[in-house]
């Protein structure tokens, strides 16, 4: 069987690599964060792999696909096609659903116009997306968007004083002037002191031509109440105008569940078809087991293949864990972990053979029980006839390795060669640092810290949870446990809060802040390196900004150009007048030690270490290498960091906490072992520092050290929501049921 022969790979960091990957075998790649393991997987052999499949388009599919560069490579022989499941969140929108994204949903509508009575009509009347199936009243949404009047308007002010608050109502604003221009109303009138006719004209009225409008009202223009003017102009259109005016939104709209359907979707003649006494959304409003449990119930002659499908299809979503979710749930809603998998569903049912599978860390949000069940998959897609290519940092992931490839030693310019090649049985003889994880000795924490005290949180319910009381206990490191599903993000991310205001949570959400904001302008450093250059070229600090005065006219400071695909997901390429750098090619002939502001921005949080060397921003650059993320460029943007990388950052700004509480949601995320050690020094100099420290976590290294456990289960969904354990680690391993401590004892 040939190899995949890889020559001469030099994209980013990639320090001219030559190697041969196995095919029909899985294929673990493991280093430091930033040693180039993504380089190679993903942006050189994926990216590769992808462009020739894509020239094999006509040039319209061509022009309509993601784009990918020419990888830096000389040559890539042997390749086969390419399917990469990786962490970027399920998109779609509010029609998008766990049902339609499995495609289970339309094997469940299948059945229900076949043997579901009475007969109303074929399979595609069964979808909440067709004209004649969803609900009328909600456009087959479930929910209903409301304008809050509350909100909206501010009754002590008149129409002159701005009294309708939101863009382009404002006085002056061309919406406006719709109002005051009317000859309806005396606009120096508080709308307080408005008559109820007064009041539903300026609100509801249809439109017409006012009778005694100003002199500047146009001929042809006519009158319209404000809440139909927002609903056409803003809701439920998918415009640019709403998409702009997203955030001005949320503050005045209100969402209810539809009172029609009841947030079913579908309108009542659909729901009236039933099978075993449950219509379609009944079925899948069920967790995925119950609804399993369910469609085994049924017999038909004539329909058993299309439930034996159905059969299939749902056992594969328990197989991978995912049990606990319900058809109905939307996508957005999903964590990049459960995307992942939901995608890797999709390719079990298929018979396709001999294709190149590329997971990216399929352990993220899993417990070490859901990733044997992983394992599994990952072992049937290589029986199929496939090759398996993981980049992973979860030591029970990479022991399922037939070859394993080692990248580093560190990250950024010192990372990028090859460590070791081989067997997962010779890794723990190699020299780097996955090498020297694998050889030590693995202990517990066997001298906890003191409860001096707790706080209680009481009676939970929220989702699965059981009507959930459990004693934090506070100054110590307390880590939860459980399966993926049981109730810890809930408890501890969602109740916590709400019973405790002043809780820090500090998760792995997005950043705040604008497309351009970069490493440099979440630390705010970005003034300081601006002056320095500004100062040493004898020039306006403006021009080191791609926000001002140095930002390239024909990006606006981006760097890249979207290309706007009318009905498809928008993409970006780089802007072909700065070539990506997002500032004016004049700008780039100003230097400071050599090094232009590109350059700089270039470089990674270590090398700017020594760059800038000793210079009043040192102690910002330490705390990102504590935290393990040497490797982040300073001009990196934040909306291109994982959920890991954005939380190890937002800690940055805890770390001079005193008596403070705050949660981590999994940490580990995206960690090698060895930063996994540093980022346990920082949480242990939290809890020194009298603050309390809750982390929600799987990571067995992180569990063994802990002060206290709280471990949820047994199960997830509706098997779970209730404590199970609570004490030290030393304790834990005694526990007869719990998962994590079974697994906590293979561990050791």
């Amino acid at each position: 069987m040939k190899e995949i022969k890889i020559t001469g790979a030099r994209q980013n960091n990639l320090k001219n690599l030559t190697l041969e990957l196995p095919k029909n075998k899985i294929n673990v790649f493991t280093g430091v964060s930033g040693s180039g393991k993504s380089s190679l997987v993903f942006e050189t052999i994926g990216a590769e792999a992808q462009r020739q499949i894509n020239e094999t388009q006509n040039s319209f599919a061509r022009n309509r696909m993601l784009r990918f560069g020419v990888a830096d490579v000389d040559k890539i022989e042997h390749l086969n096609v390419p399917v990469i499941i990786n962490q970027q969140r399920l998109g779609g929108n509010a029609r998008s659903t766990v049902g339609t994204a499995t495609d289970i949903y339309a094997s469940l509508r299948l059945l229900f116009s076949r043997i579901g009575t009475p007969f109303v009509g074929y399979s595609n009347i069964f979808s909440f997306n067709h004209p004649q199936g969803m609900c009328s009243h909600c456009n087959g949404l479930g929910v209903i968007n409301s304008i809050n009047t509350q909100v909206l308007f501010d009754k002590n002010k008149s129409l002159n004083e701005g009294a309708i608050q939101f863009p382009t109502f404002q006085p002056g604003g061309y919406r406006w002037l719709r109002y005051v221009d009317s000859g309806y109303f005396d606009n120096d009138k508080k709308l307080k002191d408005y008559t109820d006719e007064e009041w539903d004209l300026l609100l509801h009225s249809e439109e017409h031509k006012p009778k005694n409008p100003s002199k500047d009202w146009g001929k042809t223009v006519k009158y319209l109440g404000v809440l139909p003017r927002i609903e056409r102009g803003f809701l439920n259109k998918n415009s640019k105008e709403e998409k702009r005016r997203k955030k001005d939104l949320q503050k005045i709209i209100t969402t209810e569940v539809c009172p029609h359907c009841l947030g079913k979707r579908l309108n009542g003649k659909i729901l009236s078809c039933k099978i075993k006494g449950k219509n379609i959304a009944d079925c899948s409003s069920l967790p995925i087991d119950d609804l399993l449990l369910f469609i085994q119930s049924i017999s038909s002659d004539t329909y058993q293949t299309v439930i034996n499908e159905l059969t299939k299809k749902l056992q594969n979503l328990v197989t991978i864990g995912l049990q606990y979710l319900t058809l109905d749930r939307v996508t957005t809603s999903l964590s990049g972990g459960e995307s992942q998998r939901i995608k890797m569903v999709r390719h079990l049912g298929n018979s396709l053979e001999d294709l190149l599978y590329i997971f990216d860390e399929p352990s993220i949000g899993l417990h070490p029980k859901d990733l044997d069940n992983i394992s599994q998959i990952i072992q049937q897609i290589k029986e199929k006839g496939n090759t398996v290519l993981i980049v992973e940092h979860d030591p029970d992931l990479i022991k399922l390795a037939d070859h394993v490839v080692d990248l580093g030693p560190l990250s950024g310019v010192n990372g990028g060669e090859i460590i070791y090649e081989g067997n997962f049985q010779n890794l723990k003889n190699s020299k780097g640092k996955t090498g020297q994880y694998f050889s030590l000795q693995r202990g517990i924490n066997q001298n906890p810290r003191e409860i001096k005290d707790t706080i209680k949180v009481s009676s939970a319910n929220l989702y699965n949870l059981k009507n959930v009381s459990v004693e934090i206990p506070t100054n110590l490191l307390t880590v939860v446990t459980g399966v993926a599903g049981s109730g810890k993000s809930t408890l501890i991310s969602r109740v916590l809060p709400t019973q405790y205001p002043k809780t820090k949570i500090i998760d792995q959400s997005q950043i705040r802040g604008s497309s351009k904001s970069n490493l440099l302008t979440y630390l705010g450093l970005s003034d300081k390196i601006r002056r320095l250059f500004a100062k040493a070229n004898n020039v306006s600090i403006k021009l080191f900004s791609s926000n001002s005065e140095g930002g390239c006219t024909n990006c606006k400071g981006l760097g890249v150009k979207k290309i706007d695909l009318a009905f498809m997901d928008d993409i970006e390429a780089p802007c072909e007048v700065c070539i990506g750098s997002g500032f004016q090619p004049k700008v780039l002939n100003y230097t400071y030690q050599d090094k232009n502001i590109t350059e700089v921005l270039d470089l990674t949080t270590l090398e700017a270490k020594s760059f800038f060397n000793n210079k009043d921003f040192m102690e910002e650059f330490d705390l990102l290498i504590e935290l393990g993320l040497d490797y982040l460029k300073l001009g990196q943007r934040l909306n291109t960091l994982s959920g890991g990388e954005r939380q190890r950052l937002k800690l940055t700004k805890e770390l001079d906490n005193e008596h403070s509480m705050i949660v981590l949601d999994e940490p580990s995320t995206g960690l090698h072992p060895s930063d996994t050690e540093k980022l346990m020094l920082i949480l242990n100099r939290l809890v020194d520092q009298k603050n309390t420290i809750i982390v929600i976590e799987h990571n067995l290294d992180i569990i063994s050290k802990a002060d206290w456990i709280i471990d949820m289960g047994l199960g997830a969904g509706k098997y779970g929501g209730k404590v199970i354990f609570e004490g030290t680690v030393e304790k834990l391993l005694n526990h007869k049921k719990s998962a994590t401590a079974e697994y906590l004892r293979k561990y050791l």
